[in-house]
């Protein structure tokens, strides 16, 4: 453990006035670092709090909690803990560490902690990268998880990192650090576990110090990430702005940064990036060579990008749905959409005057339909709504959801920043029902 105590002392330099969080779980890594903790703070002083999560997933989870309780308390630490009763219906994993690391925040601020530590070590990195490497990922996904991470208010610091499985079991039993064995970690059915019993024990025959090789290798990552993080940061702000990619500008960048760029914007739209890889990126970036408007591509969680008139976009679903909604005083649809009460003589294709004697109440608010026709302003007969979509440049797939103004006869009398009916009129004295589109 030479290499760990060397580094939180000469790196980390922690000073008798800091608070460290350290997330413990009671099992041998974490118990393990919560003691080399306990060493420095004799010399040092600073502040310990012990932060557990009760997963409540298997029988030995109250006592886990229980004993790391009465282990604070005997050491004079600070304890503090959570509980997850309920589970949302997605990826067990990737929910209990968005919790987990929003009990850590909640600490740290609580304390005005600087340092969040953690119990990974070397092969815990290795299992990482391994499996990133086979599933794919990004560059920074190729990285793993670095030594330490700098979250603007504080740090992650992940001391472990220099030291294998068997390292930290030898160094428990020599001296005498108790701890509790989660079963689970045994069990072939967790794709880590599989990497941990068969790929590493052949990867540690080759090169005992194996681990500190994948160290390496995420430093260097690391490095060429920062690097790259600055040419891509100015290319991104060039292409992407809210929720759009400008398709010609995009095309004039380095096919090696036009990937990163894609990256990074999947970044902004999924918090768990375990959701999205490299074959992501690839489907996106040949979507885009095509520029075909109104082809598009579906991406987990209910996200799609479409091509639009020489711009990329993302967007949800649920923006698409079918819907009608009752127009009294206003209404904000799911899109952003607003339709506000009228006070004065604006006119455009946002607004609307109407006389409630000429149509019949009350107005809806819905999406556009197959066979939508609507008598213009101005004009003799009739036209398609979907031809006027067309002629505005609305795309394929907004269409469908494009918000049309109907009274109780399903009569279409506005087409909100489009066009208007033949019931609109200018005459205010006969019109009593004005609303604008925002």
């Amino acid at each position: 453990m030479e290499l760990v105590l060397e580094f939180l002392k000469e790196k980390v330099n922690l000073k008798r006035e800091d608070s460290v969080v350290i997330g413990v779980s009671s099992g041998p890594d974490s118990m393990c670092l919560l003691y080399l903790l306990q060493k420095l703070q004799k010399s040092i002083g600073f502040k310990i709090i012990v932060a557990h999560i009760n997963h409540k997933k298997r029988i030995e989870s109250e006592e886990e909690e229980h004993f790391l309780k009465l282990y604070a308390k005997e050491h004079n630490l600070i304890f503090e803990s959570m509980q997850i009763t309920e589970y949302k219906k997605t990826n067990f994993h990737a929910y209990a560490r968005e919790v987990r690391y929003n009990f850590y925040k909640e600490l740290l601020n609580k304390y005005n902690a600087s340092y969040l530590m953690t119990a990974h070590h070397g092969d815990d990195l290795m299992e990482t990268i391994l499996m990133r490497l086979v599933r794919g990922s990004t560059l920074k996904g190729y990285q793993g998880f670095p030594l330490i991470t700098n979250m603007e208010t504080y740090l992650i610091v992940r001391p472990l990192l220099f030291v294998t499985k068997e390292d930290i079991m030898n160094f428990i039993n020599a001296n005498n650090i108790p701890y509790r064995t989660d079963n689970s970690n045994f069990s072939d059915i967790y794709t880590r576990n599989r990497y941990r019993m068969n790929v590493l024990p052949f990867l540690k025959e080759e090169n005992p110090s194996v681990h500190l090789k994948f160290l390496k290798f995420s430093n260097l990552i690391e490095e060429a990430n920062n690097y790259i993080e600055k040419v891509l940061e100015i290319a991104y702000n060039n292409t992407y702005k809210e929720g759009s990619l400008d398709i010609f500008i995009f095309k004039e960048l380095d096919e090696f940064i036009q990937k990163l760029v894609i990256e990074k914007i999947l970044t902004t739209i999924y918090d768990d990036l375990s959701l999205v890889t490299d074959k992501h990126v690839d489907l996106i970036i040949e979507l885009i060579k095509k520029n075909k408007t109104g082809s598009m591509l579906s991406l987990p969680n209910s996200i799609i990008c479409v091509v639009e008139y020489d711009y990329l976009r993302f967007k949800k679903v649920s923006e698409y749905l079918e819907y009608k909604f009752e127009l009294v005083d206003g209404l904000e649809l799911p899109n952003g959409m607003k339709f506000t009460k009228l006070n004065g003589n604006e006119n455009g294709n946002d607004t609307l005057h109407i006389s409630s004697s000429e149509v019949k109440l009350p107005l809806y608010v819905r999406n556009k339909k197959d066979g939508d026709i609507i008598e213009l302003k101005g004009m003799n007969g009739k036209r398609k709504v979907s031809d006027i979509f067309i002629d505005n440049k609305i795309n394929k797939l907004e269409r469908n959801s494009y918000p049309v103004v109907v009274d109780s006869n399903d009569i279409i009398i506005w087409i909100p920043k489009i066009k208007k009916s033949k019931y609109d009129s200018q005459n205010s004295e006969k019109c009593d029902i004005m609303f604008k589109c925002l």
